[in-house]
């Protein structure tokens, strides 16, 4: 029987860069232990390879989307060959002008059909690979377009700066949540 989603749906596309959800709330709420088999839907992978943090026997990635795949096996070749800061850069969580010349030291361990996925996609990896799917593109417009039309540079600024419990709270309630903010989410 074939999904009504895979008639439909362009799988060559990828949905998901990254994977969105806190894989620690994942970890708590599935409660694996060592031996334990899970099965997990791929998206971009981070979950996936999360579970493994908790020595399971086996995970079970699954996903329609070759594309999500792909994203998967890439980031395993990345853990297995890259180092930690080479994979945050591979990833877009760091700068670098190297990104492809890292992709191309994990390509001998990708699939033909991962290998050609890729070679396809090298302005994405150029980009990283965790800002290549159509959501982190929305974020990118949400961020570039709309965001600057409620809050300035500065503000943006002000609400990563971090600071403790209290001081985040106050902030948002009393500087970020303003009368444009609560409009934009009616």
């Amino acid at each position: 029987m074939r999904s009504e989603a895979a008639e439909k749906v362009d799988f060559s596309v990828i949905r998901y860069g990254q994977c969105w959800e806190d894989a620690d709330i994942l970890l708590e709420g599935l409660d694996i232990q060592p031996g334990d088999t899970c099965m997990s839907i791929a998206s971009a992978g981070d979950n996936s390879l999360a579970m493994l943090t908790k020595h399971p026997s086996r995970v079970i990635a699954l996903d329609l989307s070759a594309a999500q795949l792909a994203c998967l096996e890439l980031r395993v070749a990345a853990y297995r060959l890259l180092s930690h800061p080479e994979l945050l850069e591979l990833m877009g969580s760091a700068p670098s002008d190297r990104r492809v010349a890292l992709y191309e030291r994990c390509r001998p361990d990708l699939s033909p059909e991962v290998r050609a996925f890729w070679d396809e996609r090298l302005d994405l990896v150029a980009a990283g690979i965790g800002a290549s799917g159509k959501f982190e593109h929305y974020f990118k417009l949400f961020r570039e377009r709309v965001l600057p039309l409620i809050h300035s540079h500065r503000m943006v600024e002000r609400l990563l700066a971090g600071g403790t419990r209290e001081e985040r709270t106050a902030f948002y309630e009393h500087q970020w949540n303003t009368l444009r903010w609560r409009l934009l989410f009616r």
